[in-house]
């Protein structure tokens, strides 16, 4: 053997080396280049592959009323979407978290959100989880429509959240209007948790009335877990209120109201969007809840044509009557895919951008985002006939 020929195999072996290193690099690009949005490592846009969209929303425990029917919502829309080809030809892949109505649960799906690359988010119903959520959205740049309506939302300032409904400030500012200034009462009481929805209503409805020249006759605040409220009701009841405001989630509201009747208190009640609710009124009961005066941006199913269609749709789809919180939801579903649409398939800050020039006529009315990620400033009147919320006359 001579000299020569001993380095000849660990020439050989370098070459060998990088040639395997430059085909992997080539590999990894040509992967990155062909992934998806919500699956890439980059925001760089992509042109194939399923859109990764999450929603997130309760599925157990005491909001879960609220997650069923904004997942329904959300799903009937990308299923018409996908049935005509999805984006471009790219079909929207869904998938339901359950936050449990919790904010610390809440954001650990948002991290999972991040990792797992998920374009937008859907959801939640429940303004103190969207809240929590927040940070880690704006930070990971996943755009989030959700249907909560605190003005806590607002204060976020985040360019990556948007409402699909209107605010507390809307909902209440329109209630008091109705109360004071359409039906003249000067004697009102209040009763409100001290949750993040509940003292989103408390402070838009009393700083409304006191912008009227109204003080309440009483102002109660209950716990959100809380069952039983007849020390609360008594106070009302001693002050012979003229209409109360009530500012709590469904089944609360409904116990509330329940309570209430049970010790004699007459006066109707008034509310924003979860008194206009089927669970609400079963869980009152149809006699305890009639005349209750209800605020909101969706009052009927049989509104015009469209809330026909999105109604029937609704009930084949799932055997149930539909309602404003997954009319809510397929709004936000349809603004987030036209924005996909028109962006040629963008995630991230040109996504939110897409958002926020969306103009879109949806079911609760016609939507054009500003800065603050509001899109309609609108509610009607509505009050509950015979078990059913109709237009107020």
């Amino acid at each position: 053997m001579t000299r020569s020929s001993t380095p000849r195999p660990r020439t050989a072996k370098r070459t060998t080396a990088r040639a395997a290193a430059c085909a992997a690099s080539a590999l990894a690009v040509a992967l990155t280049a062909c992934s998806a949005p919500g699956e890439s490592d980059d925001d760089t846009k992509a042109s194939s592959g399923p859109i990764k969209v999450a929603v997130v929303n309760a599925q157990s425990g005491q909001l879960s009323s609220l997650g069923d029917w904004e997942y329904k919502g959300a799903k009937l829309a990308v299923d018409e979407w996908n049935e005509k080809g999805g984006v471009d030809g790219r079909k929207i892949r869904l998938k339901l978290f359950d936050d449990q109505g919790d904010p610390t649960t809440g954001t650990n799906i948002a991290r999972r959100l991040d990792s797992e690359k998920y374009v937008a988010m859907i959801g939640t119903a429940e303004s103190a989880v969207t809240i929590a959520m927040g940070p880690v959205l704006q930070q990971a740049k996943i755009p989030n429509i959700t249907s909560g309506q605190s003005d806590g939302l607002v204060a976020l300032k985040s360019p990556y959240l948007f409402l699909n409904g209107p605010t507390s400030t809307t909902y209440d500012s329109t209630l008091a209007q109705h109360l004071v200034k359409d039906e003249g009462h000067k004697k009102i009481a209040m009763i409100t948790n001290n949750g993040s929805f509940g003292k989103g209503e408390h402070d838009a409805f009393l700083k409304a009335v006191k912008d009227l020249g109204v003080t309440p006759s009483t102002d109660q605040v209950v716990t959100t877990d809380q069952k039983e409220f007849s020390a609360a009701l008594t106070k009302i009841r001693s002050t012979k209120p003229e209409v109360i405001f009530i500012g709590s989630e469904e089944v609360e509201a409904g116990l509330i109201v329940k309570q209430a009747r049970d010790l004699g208190i007459t006066a109707p009640f008034a509310g924003a969007a979860p008194q206009g609710t089927p669970v609400f009124i079963d869980t009152a009961g149809k006699a305890a809840v009639e005349g209750t005066i209800v605020s909101s941006p969706y009052l009927s199913n049989d509104a015009d044509g469209a809330s026909k269609k999105f109604a029937a749709a609704y009930e084949a789809a799932y055997g149930k009557e539909a309602e404003l919180h997954g009319a809510k939801a397929y709004d936000g579903a349809n603004i987030l895919l036209t924005a996909l649409k028109t962006s040629n398939g963008a995630s991230g800050e040109e996504l939110a951008d897409a958002i926020r020039d969306t103009r879109y006529k949806g079911l609760l009315g016609d939507f054009r985002y500003d800065e603050s990620g509001v899109g309609i400033t609108r509610t009607t009147i509505g009050v509950i006939r015979d078990g059913e919320l109709v237009p107020q006359q």
